[in-house]
């Protein structure tokens, strides 16, 4: 590297790369992404500081989360989710080794089992994401209502993030067509609360758990305009799909307006250069049709169906 560029990183605001920039920077994002989802419960007439008041009296709750303060010591924040504590370096200390990460190992089993368990029923799925802070008088709100109530019709469960916003619009379209609507919330570094309109709420404190949850049991991903996280999953789909692990799996963006900024990229630059091959852009489905993004999903639910006919091999994959 010539010595004149040494020194001269800088972050995507065109700020100083920093150990001391990238602190404030996280700091920064936690608070913001509190603030979004609570202004998601607040423009759907909640308050958001409680959580247990954003349940649904009918949802079977499958854990409680515990948010209590815990490993004060080892960061600067009073509480660590248990996606934290996983992902530390062990201590130097051998035996606090052995005390800590062997354990969570059987604590993440009984996490996957408890899963399996509460969704077990799940046959027909599809997974809505999106922003949290989507209020109930947007349209994108309205349309993933919509959405949603219309694949409850067809006998689909509707399987969320359980917070507001469009997940909150997901699970209500579900309960407005009396269909089976599933709440998979996550453990934070604050009390995000489940929307009132879950039938079936599973309490994760793993993200990849709660991923694996959310490919096992839906066929399908209908993805609203939303953060990163909303991005996480739109790639985690993607891959999985373009390594063969699932198939005729309908990867749906909502909102053409929204994505067709991140799709002229992907074309232009990804596909472009040959990183990924032109014809992984038909992996994904644009529309802003509630009707057309169902009959997407019941088009691949029905190919899926027939190709489950056929006798798999001996590892029963």
């Amino acid at each position: 590297m010539p010595k004149s560029s040494r020194g001269k990183a800088r972050t995507a605001t065109g700020k100083q790369a920093s150990p001391v920039t990238r602190s404030e920077a996280e700091q920064r994002s936690v608070e913001a992404y509190r603030e979004r989802t609570e202004e998601g419960h607040r423009k759907a007439g909640r308050k958001p500081a409680d959580g247990t008041d954003m349940v649904s009296s009918g949802a079977r709750a499958v854990r409680r989360m515990d948010l209590r303060l815990v490993d004060q010591a080892i960061r600067d924040r009073p509480m660590l989710t248990e996606d934290e504590k996983l992902l530390q370096h062990p201590a130097s200390d051998s035996s606090a080794f052995t005390r800590s990460d062997p354990w969570r190992v059987m604590r993440i089993m009984s996490e996957f089992v408890e899963g399996f368990d509460a969704l077990a029923e799940v046959q027909k799925g599809v997974t809505i994401f999106g922003s949290a802070r989507t209020g109930p008088d947007d349209p994108q709100y309205q349309a993933a209502r919509e959405t949603s109530r219309l694949l409850a019709e067809r006998g689909f469960s509707i399987i969320t993030g359980a917070g507001p916003g469009i997940m909150e619009a997901a699970n209500r379209g579900a309960r407005d067509a009396g269909g089976h609507s599933v709440g998979c919330n996550i453990e934070l570094p604050f009390e995000q609360g489940a929307n009132p309109y879950v039938d079936t709420l599973v309490n994760f404190r793993y993200f990849f758990v709660r991923k694996t949850m959310f490919i096992k049991y839906s066929n399908a991903f209908i993805i609203f305009p939303g953060g990163f996280g909303t991005l996480d999953e739109l790639f985690e789909a993607l891959t999985l799909i373009q390594t063969g692990k699932i198939y005729q799996f309908p990867v749906v963006l909502f909102g053409r307006h929204y994505w067709a900024g991140l799709l002229r990229w992907i074309q232009s630059r990804m596909a472009g250069e040959g990183k990924i091959s032109p014809g992984d852009l038909d992996l994904v489905i644009l529309t802003d049709d509630p009707a057309e993004a169902v009959q997407a999903v019941v088009d691949a639910h029905e190919a899926q169906t027939a190709l489950s006919v056929f006798p798999t091999d001996d590892s029963g994959q």
